[in-house]
């Protein structure tokens, strides 16, 4: 019975001419974080530094990259009001456009998430960035608008932050939270609907005392029996839905009601995490309807910490850091046991982990990232500091990596001999 995760498939449903090199979306070319290539291990502001870039403010979001082109969503002003995607050239950091689109109206946000904190996503053609209650926009790599979508305003106390995804013809969008919640399937050449669920919301600032909710999760595509499905970290459940009409295949109780990282998948599994001290479940694949009985691996329930970032799975294991108290965690995917969960590495970790080569590279929010080993004993590799606020994730392309802090954003690579 051959059960792909979503590690292979993205590369088919990006394009034939996709490589390594390549980090095209939110957790790269696969959506889980892992990349092939082989990375520095060493570096500081003034040591293996390719080149930094002066941004126009802070923002959360991660860099993707194709080819020699760098694209990275940016709100030019702390209002919202212009939302920028920006073009880099890889080589040297220069930039080649930036494209804005204004904003007239009024959008909640926290602080700590500045506007345009969602990652665009690219095929190689197009690239497709949300820009919350501004829209959706389409350009393609010479900064021309292919198109633009009004979804309406989104309101929550927290803002937005989930990540469009590609599959075949279509941009996928968790569109969210708040009291307008929907899963949006649009096609990427036109930008028109083709499918859209509702999906219960909530209220925004939690004023009539119902309770804060809302998911910030951006979706992942898994082939079970030879099936597509889409699998989302909603409040309360994790689902799977068809993404050719977006049908609820399965789903399992067991989720809070806020939900910041996105799903995890292995062979035969999934797992999802709820936020602010929530809950987290794995649920075997293969099941229909409601599983939670049936294919429900593990639940726990009490004593989380706080998650914001995402966490990886590499062979019988999920990695993960958390926001609070600044730990990592190493998990068995089948049982939930917890095999170390007290290793404290820093500051607390908003930016989501990255796998490569057997090592592990998560931020903090000093601008520390942390590298340990992928193993289930804790092995710390190394530290290293930029000294600048970072929220973002890592980007990885060509055995260089890309980081995004509140002032600038980094190429890091081993000095070229």
């Amino acid at each position: 019975m051959l059960r792909l995760s979503g590690s292979a498939l993205l590369i088919l449903f990006i394009t034939g001419i996709s490589s390594a090199d390549n980090w095209p979306a939110w957790r790269g070319l696969h959506g889980d974080g892992s990349s092939a290539e082989k990375l520095p291990l060493k570096w500081s502001p003034t040591e293996n530094v390719r080149w930094k870039v002066k941004l126009p403010g802070p923002g959360s979001s991660t860099p993707i990259i194709w080819g020699d082109r760098i694209f990275l969503t940016q709100s030019l002003n702390k209002e919202g009001s212009e939302r920028a995607v920006m073009c880099f050239d890889r080589s040297e950091g220069k930039l080649l456009w930036q494209k804005s689109i204004p904003f007239e109206g009024k959008e909640s946000t926290h602080a700590t998430n500045p506007y345009c904190s969602a990652s665009p996503v690219t095929d190689g053609e197009r690239v497709i960035a949300s820009m919350g209650s501004a829209g959706v926009v389409c350009y393609d790599f010479e900064g021309k608008q292919l198109w633009q979508r009004d979804l309406g305003i989104f309101e929550h106390v927290w803002g937005t932050a989930a990540s469009p995804i590609l599959y075949g013809d279509l941009v996928i969008l968790n569109c969210g939270p708040g009291g307008r919640t929907f899963l949006l399937a649009m096609n990427k050449k036109t930008g028109e609907d083709v499918w859209k669920i509702e999906i219960p919301g909530g209220d925004r600032d939690n004023k009539k005392g119902g309770g804060w909710i809302g998911s910030w999760s951006t979706p992942r595509i898994v082939s079970v029996d030879g099936k597509d499905q889409l699998i989302m970290s909603w409040p309360m459940a994790v689902k799977a839905h068809d993404p050719k009409d977006g049908t609820v295949l399965w789903e399992c109780e067991g989720l809070t009601r806020l939900v910041y990282t996105s799903p995890l998948i292995s062979s035969d599994a999934v797992v999802a995490m709820s936020g602010y001290g929530g809950s987290a479940v794995a649920v075997k694949l293969g099941g229909k309807g409601d599983v939670t009985t049936t294919h429900r691996l593990w639940h726990h329930s009490k004593q989380n910490p706080q998650r914001i970032g995402s966490g990886v799975i590499v062979g019988d294991h999920v990695y993960m850091a958390n926001a609070g108290p600044g730990t990592v965690q190493c998990i068995e995917v089948r049982t939930g046991k917890q095999l170390w969960d007290t290793q404290r590495l820093g500051n607390s970790h908003w930016g989501s982990i990255v796998h490569a080569d057997g090592k592990l590279f998560v931020t903090d929010q000093n601008g520390d990232t942390h590298i340990f080993a992928a193993k289930p004993e804790f092995e710390s590799l190394g530290k290293n500091r930029l000294g600048e606020h970072t929220d973002a994730s890592i980007a990885i392309s060509n055995g260089e990596l890309f980081i995004r802090t509140y002032q600038h954003l980094w190429c890091i690579g081993e000095a070229k001999k």
